[in-house]
């Protein structure tokens, strides 16, 4: 269904899961939060969060997506309303999220009318690797005085906060959602390796 992932297009990888409850409680809220540093440019990115319209091609359990609506604000910033649709072991639920895309820095989706989740919220955000960063790192990375901001490579955070509104969804699902944010991590770097290829070194 996807590229083959590929662990030379990685630079370096942290995985922090934040919670506070075993997955019997999974009814409770969940958060994991996912780090990677990308041999790819921020812009670059931030485009392929930005392209709601392709989830279905690449992000786990996502058969369908669609924008309602679109505007920008003042700061630049894009809102969008749209339409995922989501399956999953017997489970299959559409819902509306609300799209925050500020270009070439963040996209935040808060889901706004879903029946199966109590909350599910996702943000991405990306920003130029510094030389210095605490993630061990594979290949030693460099920014040259005057480099531009828009240079990879990037270091890509994923948090993701969720709960199910259903106890018995929440223990049907706990094995799948547990490894949710690894999923959409591998999936989007291996969008970024179909789109992209192998980035910069």
């Amino acid at each position: 269904m996807f590229q083959p992932f590929r662990r030379g297009a990685l630079v370096s990888a942290y995985r922090s899961p934040r919670c506070s409850r075993a997955f019997f409680s999974l009814s409770e809220t969940q958060t994991y939060h996912e780090r990677k540093i990308l041999p790819y440019r921020p812009s670059d990115l931030y485009q392929i969060v930005a392209d709601v319209k392709s989830y279905p091609n690449f992000l786990p359990y996502c058969t369908g997506s669609r924008v309602l609506n679109r505007s920008e604000r003042e700061d630049g910033a894009v809102l969008m309303d749209a339409e995922l649709t989501i399956a999953f072991l017997t489970l299959r639920e559409s819902y509306v999220s609300s799209v925050t895309c500020k270009p070439c820095e963040s996209v935040q989706a808060v889901a706004s009318t879903s029946t199966l989740f109590k909350t599910l919220n996702s943000v991405w955000r990306f920003q130029p690797a510094s030389p210095n960063s605490p993630h061990p790192s594979e290949i030693p990375l460099s920014r040259a005085a005057g480099t531009s901001s828009d240079d990879g490579p990037t270091l890509v955070t994923l948090d993701i906060e969720f709960a199910f509104a259903n106890p018995m969804h929440a223990a049907v699902s706990a094995k799948v959602f547990g490894q949710v944010s690894q999923l959409l991590v591998k999936s989007f770097e291996a969008r970024c390796l179909a789109v992209y290829g192998p980035g910069c070194r």
